[in-house]
């Protein structure tokens, strides 16, 4: 499946929206998923709706593949702008069946296969639609109805893809459920999605570029994993810090359910199903799961021990966040462990440091093929 051939979008506004002062600017690529997070009331769905057109700012300027949506001269209506809006809530048609819903706004006519259309018979299957076709939406779960309305969304053939929290409304199980369509998806669409959420380990398993947001401005914007471990930054500082690994397959030890992966400067062993060697996978790696030694253990349960040096650290009230490279030198893949100050003390661990890494098998998440 394929879908219009996108380019970046580089958007910037800034103004008043009520007592709110919003001053924003950041370039999504033309590929992938760019999510915007931040706390509640940070600006996020302001900016979205920016790029809807369905808000006009003082100061706007919002590009498109070379398109100019809004400038100091130029305001593109809403209705003009060729995109998919997927909200909170599934908003579908009750009097029409899933199949009418998701035709409803489509493009009158076959377009041609160069157009890059998304097809209605390759979008249903990865959406997990078959056998809902005929239903109508009062007969759908909450996690069903929200497939069909991003599928709805995605036969209007946008060029851009925009996401208001539309796991918000669902719960923990069904959230679960529906993320690995949108992780299949991710792989397939050549068109750019912003997305927001407030839930960082989803934004983690979708997002490829992070725009980072509080107060109605931009800490940071970048690639998802250089922020993530960025000590200047208040990710780092979240209850479930964490980093995203990207890690191939060597093989999978059928006896104990464990897959062996390789990380830029480790080999590591995570729970997982059986995957092709040389296969690809995302790996989560929680900052509380992964503690230090100076020396390597002996005799221990945990099946990662990780040569590692300190590459960076910061202090946060009585604990220390740690920026790890793998490998002797510290050459490889980054890693953060938070540890006590008392730890820190008493090891006598320093910034340049070599120490050992130990993660638990069992406390690592792995997840999606990175899109190549």
């Amino acid at each position: 499946m394929s879908a219009s051939e996108g380019r970046e979008i580089q958007a910037s506004f800034r103004g008043i929206v009520g007592r709110f002062e919003l001053d924003v600017g950041f370039v999504a690529p033309p590929r992938g998923v760019t999510a915007l997070f931040g706390p509640s009331g940070c600006g996020k769905t302001t900016v979205l709706r920016c790029l809807a057109g369905l808000h006009r700012i003082q100061q706007g300027h919002c590009v498109v593949g070379g398109e100019v949506w809004q400038d100091a001269t130029s305001f593109m209506p809403a209705h003009k702008r060729p995109i998919g809006y997927v909200f909170q809530e599934a908003s579908l048609f009750p009097h029409l069946s899933v199949r009418k819903n998701l035709l409803y706004g489509a493009p009158a006519g076959r377009l041609p296969a160069e157009a890059g259309a998304i097809a209605f018979d390759e979008m249903v299957p990865l959406l997990g639609l078959e056998g809902l076709l005929d239903r109508s939406p009062e007969k759908l779960s909450g996690g069903e109805r929200q497939r069909v309305a991003i599928g709805r969304a995605l036969l209007s053939q946008p060029r851009v893809l925009l996401m208001d929290e539309p796991l918000s409304a669902l719960d923990r199980k069904t959230k679960d459920d529906i993320l690995p369509f949108l992780e299949r998806l991710h792989g397939l669409l050549s068109l750019p999605v912003v997305y927001i959420s407030h839930d960082l380990g989803e934004v983690e398993r979708l997002a490829d570029t992070l725009v980072l947001m509080e107060n109605g401005r931009v800490l940071a914007a970048g690639r998802f994993v250089d922020l993530q471990q960025d000590l200047s930054l208040p990710l780092i500082a979240e209850r479930d810090a964490s980093v995203r690994l990207e890690a191939v397959v060597q093989g999978h030890d059928p006896a104990y359910g464990l897959l062996r992966l390789t990380v830029a400067g480790a080999q590591i062993l995570v729970h997982g199903a059986p995957a092709p060697a040389g296969s690809r996978q995302f790996v989560r790696v929680q900052a509380n799961d992964v503690s230090l030694s100076r020396e390597r253990p002996q005799a221990t349960s945990i099946l990662n021990v990780l040569d590692a040096r300190i590459v960076g650290s910061s202090t946060l009230g009585h604990d220390v966040n740690v920026v790890l490279g793998l490998g002797a030198q510290g050459e490889g893949a980054r890693i953060v462990s938070r540890v006590t100050r008392k730890s820190w003390d008493d090891l006598g661990l320093h910034d340049g440091c070599a120490v050992f890494a130990q993660v638990k098998s069992v406390s690592m998440t792995g997840f999606r093929s990175p899109v190549s």
